[in-house]
């Protein structure tokens, strides 16, 4: 039997029972190895209807179309069209941010690798016409500046916004075009949806939030933040035809070089490239990215020296630790590589100082109160600034107790989603107090 035939067994066998488990409505695996992509599905598209899901249901995947919108990036690159070092303002004269110097010097490579210091979590509806996105543009105007561009590490989906935006002017056609004509239609991609009018003439699955998870009141987030991922869908194998386009074309290895070092948070890549994380490994380099939109979360992991990648896609439970338990083993019998652990919650947490972290951190979305208690327990409340933010949240307010992890990190003692949230404290004030918050984003103290 060969490996892509016992992967398929695997994964037929093993599905059913794991989004069981997890409480995954429904999931879509594809494994791609020795040139050959075998697939499964198993559970609903939603739980209302009972609908199965097929091999051809459209899944969202969220923020891995930072790759696809990263590759559009490079694809002009290549052509000698663009260039990553080169102020944005360059090519968009009418970028403008709230601090006319970032605004002026912030490169594309910094939007790329997520160093551009832009507070960026604007989900900004702009309309669902094709100017979109260039209406998007201007409504960064008065977005605030973290830090000076290239001076760390904080994600940022508004920059991958600029970035499509980029795209649309350099190729006179939109963003959505684009993928289609420069991606989709030359790699032979079936059921690709770019926005939800071609999604519904597929068979979407439709995300489900809560610990019993029941249908969202949404599917997917504003068009003007599609190239940071608010509609993309498509079937597992067809995420993996798009992987193979990076496994047999030189000219986009370039994208796997190391650009920045992520602060230690568990769920995110050790390093960052082009659009992709980056992934330490003792004997292979893995690359990869995660996405979730509204109750769809989506996984993808690729170990290119072995020609090896796995994508799982799902609507909602705990999964993140489904993809821990299909993508662990197939990448470990597949590939020899080792899917870091998921965070956990230690025996005897380590202290928090409680000077250090104490206080209110404000990101675009949300604002994080975070108490160390006169007891010695810490509580983290987190509060949505904006509707959107509210639906992501899926309620007003939430409050978490968390514990010591190590030197400036703490974690979540309850799981969401699968998954036990890190937060690192980072920088220091004049008093020695972190200057931000961070959980893949850099959230900064609040002193107004």
């Amino acid at each position: 039997m060969s490996r892509a035939s016992t992967a398929q067994a695997w994964i037929t066998e093993h599905l059913p029972k794991l989004i069981s488990v997890h409480k995954v409505p429904g999931a879509q695996v594809a494994v791609l190895v020795d040139g050959e992509v075998v697939d499964a599905a198993a559970g609903v598209v939603n739980r209302t209807t009972g609908v199965p899901v097929a091999p051809d249901a459209v899944f969202q995947i969220g923020s891995i179309t930072k790759v696809w919108t990263a590759t559009l990036i490079q694809q002009l690159v290549n052509e000698g069209r663009l260039d990553l070092d080169r102020p944005v303002r360059q090519y968009l004269p009418e970028f403008a941010l709230a601090d006319e110097h970032a605004a002026a010097t912030v490169t594309v490579r910094q939007l790329l690798c997520h160093t551009s210091g832009i507070e960026g979590d604007r989900f900004t509806d702009t309309g669902a016409n094709d100017d979109a996105i260039e209406r998007y543009l201007p409504t960064l105007a008065d977005a605030e500046q973290l830090y000076p561009p290239g001076e760390q590490f904080s994600y940022c989906n508004s920059g991958y916004v600029v970035l499509g935006r980029l795209v649309e002017v350099l190729r006179e056609q939109t963003f959505n075009a684009a993928l289609r004509e420069h991606l989709i239609a030359p790699l032979g991609l079936a059921h690709v949806a770019t926005h939800v009018g071609e999604a519904i003439l597929e068979l979407p699955a439709i995300g489900h939030l809560g610990p019993d998870p029941q249908p969202a009141p949404v599917y997917g987030l504003p068009p003007s933040t599609a190239p940071a991922g608010a509609a993309l869908a498509m079937p597992a194998p067809s995420l993996l035809g798009f992987v193979q386009l990076h496994l047999d074309e030189r000219a986009f290895d370039v994208m796997r070089e190391t650009q920045v070092t992520a602060p230690p948070l568990g769920a995110l890549g050790d390093r960052w490239g082009l659009g992709w994380m980056l992934y330490d490994q003792p004997e292979h380099s893995m690359i990869g990215h995660d996405g979730g939109t509204i109750g769809q979360y989506a996984f993808l992991r690729v170990v290119p020296e072995a020609g090896v990648a796995v994508a799982v896609l799902t609507n909602g439970g705990d999964a993140a630790a489904l993809f821990q338990d299909v993508g662990g083993h197939l990448l470990a019998e597949l590939a020899g590589a080792r899917l870091p652990a998921l965070p956990r919650v230690p025996e005897e947490p380590a202290p928090v100082d409680a000077h250090r972290a104490t206080g209110t951190y404000r990101s675009t979305l949300l604002d994080f109160d975070l108490t160390v208690h006169d007891d010695g327990t810490t509580s983290l409340t987190t509060t949505p600034r904006t509707s959107e933010a509210r639906v992501l949240l899926g309620k007003d307010s939430i409050t978490q107790q968390l514990v010591g992890l190590g030197p400036d990190r703490l974690i979540t003692v309850e799981e969401r989603a699968g998954r036990h949230e890190v937060f690192v404290l980072i920088g220091k004030d004049a008093d020695g107090r972190a200057q931000y918050l961070h959980n893949s984003r850099a959230a900064a103290r609040f002193t107004g």
